[in-house]
């Protein structure tokens, strides 16, 4: 387990916007999966809720990790993911795809302030404490690509990232930033 805080904490939904620059690769992405039927994304590029299960009862795409074993905690404190319960979970209301569990950088703090989403401020209304280096964080897997393409990808935690990017990143990108549990 990643860490030793108890998961499950339900704090109010804060959206974080997710950069563009990926959009090429999404669509060419998309192209190549659309027409799986395992896959999550339909051929229009969109999540598709007969073939991701809201309730977490389809185990292989919406409680596996990306090496294919349970999905582990990603962090309590703060509280993270799309549901704010530690998991980097989510369902088709997630327009952000906060599938990636990375360790918070100065670097790439500093990055996606100057992409216009700062993780660094506080805002109490959401129940966001704000993140620093060494935070554990559910990040935009769109925005961990664009880091990663621009030098600037934090190390991100294979057994706590859900399995759903790898429809946008492969695992042996991953395994290159991956840090040991």
């Amino acid at each position: 387990m990643l860490t030793t805080a108890r998961c499950g904490t339900n704090l109010p939904f804060l959206s974080t916007g997710c950069g563009s620059a990926w959009l090429e690769r999404h669509v060419r992405d998309v192209e190549a999966v659309g027409s799986n039927p395992t896959s999550p994304i339909d051929s229009r590029g969109e999540l598709t809720l007969n073939r991701m299960a809201m309730d977490g009862t389809d185990q292989d795409r919406f409680g596996r990790n990306v090496l294919g074993t349970e999905l582990e905690c990603c962090c309590a404190n703060p509280a993270t993911g799309y549901f704010r319960d530690g998991y980097c979970r989510t369902d088709a209301t997630d327009s952000g795809h906060h599938f990636v569990c990375a360790e918070m950088t100065a670097e790439f703090l500093e990055f996606s302030v100057g992409r216009g989403n700062d993780l660094i401020t506080a805002r109490p209304e959401y129940g966001f404490p704000g993140l620093k280096p060494g935070d554990r964080w559910c990040l935009c897997v769109e925005r961990w690509i664009e880091a990663m393409e621009a030098g600037h990808a934090p190390p991100v935690f294979l057994e706590a990232t859900y399995a759903g990017a790898l429809e946008y990143v492969s695992l042996s990108e991953l395994r290159t930033y991956a840090k040991p549990v």
